[in-house]
């Protein structure tokens, strides 16, 4: 029989900047105790209080500063990929459970802060707990919000089955259970919104937990790098950065697709056959105009840009496109 436990002590006294998070996990936690194996999960807020990461001001006036760009924007919400790659509404800016007029920012490197937590955790009480500070971000294609992993230390953040079998003998390609994300979730039930139970302790994965020393790759190695992600923009984003074809915007659509991907997008968009010739895909006779800027919009989009020259001229033959590396 598998089991799992957990628990979410309460009595947690309000967290301030200079605060010693170590000492009050361990007040919190006297009754249940901690335990070699066990992983102690944190929401990210405490662990921003403590690092003094509280400001005056409004979620619009810092957000700014916490953004490397917009993904997203409907009406008052605006999806950002914050500064530390992750993409979250208002970049994980927060304005609940502060005082009016108050916002808490994400803590500057999360998984450093959990490894800080971690080694004063086997410092002072001699327990090889996991640590992983958490955080509430929404899902695409899903209502609600769910707690995830920001990050990680001492603990297996993704399990990997790729070259295993089922119990039918089929090969797992790409099973790759996110567990980190999953004790994040685990641990918020019992944490709640509203009850002022920033820890919890989850008890029964002491198979997730690493050797004392060993902090492993931290909740970052969760994050998909830029472009990789088949959603770098919302849709009507995607659309306006591509008719506005500022090579600055490459990235978020990842690398090039295939010839044949373009010809078929082409041909579809345009209503007239584009084909592949050389390594260049072309479009015969080049259309012009607003035509011409649907076509570069299109290649755009598909990681390809205009040949040079010699495929045409103001009034051109044909149109060409080569791929080009972001």
């Amino acid at each position: 029989m598998a089991e799992l436990r957990v628990w979410a002590p309460d009595g947690v006294p309000e967290v301030r900047a200079g605060d010693d998070l170590a000492a009050l996990v361990l007040d919190a936690c006297e009754l249940g105790g901690l335990a070699d194996g066990d992983v102690l999960v944190v929401t990210s807020k405490v662990v921003s209080k403590a690092e003094g990461r509280v400001r005056s001001g409004d979620r619009d006036g810092a957000l700014a500063a916490e953004t490397i760009r917009v993904v997203a924007r409907r009406g008052r919400t605006t999806i950002v990929r914050n500064r530390l790659g992750l993409t979250m509404a208002a970049a994980g800016i927060d304005a609940s459970n502060v005082e009016v007029g108050s916002i808490v920012l994400l803590p500057v490197d999360p998984d450093a802060s959990a490894r800080a937590l971690r080694a004063a955790l086997l410092d002072r009480a001699g327990v090889n707990v996991g640590v992983v500070v958490t955080d509430t971000a929404g899902r695409a294609w899903r209502e609600g919000q769910t707690d995830i992993a920001i990050g990680a230390a001492g603990v297996v953040v993704a399990e990997s089955f790729a070259g295993q079998t089922d119990g039918y003998g089929n090969p797992l390609a790409v099973t790759l259970p996110a567990v980190a994300d999953e004790l994040a979730s685990a641990a918020e039930l019992a944490k709640g919104k509203l009850g002022g139970r920033p820890f919890a302790v989850v008890r029964g994965r002491a198979d997730l937990v690493l050797d004392a020393g060993d902090d492993g790759s931290g909740a970052a190695a969760l994050i998909r790098e830029d472009g990789a992600d088949l959603f770098g923009y919302g849709a009507r984003e995607a659309v306006v950065r591509a008719l506005r074809g500022d090579p600055g915007d490459r990235v978020p659509f990842g690398e090039a697709a295939s010839a044949e991907e373009l010809v078929e997008a082409l041909t579809w968009v345009l209503g007239h056959p584009a084909y592949l010739k050389d390594g260049v895909v072309l479009i015969e006779p080049g259309p012009t105009g607003a035509a011409a800027a649907l076509a570069e919009a299109v290649a755009f989009a598909h990681g390809w840009a205009p040949a040079d020259s010699q495929f045409g001229t103001e009034t051109p033959v044909r149109l060409g496109f080569l791929p080009v590396t972001p």
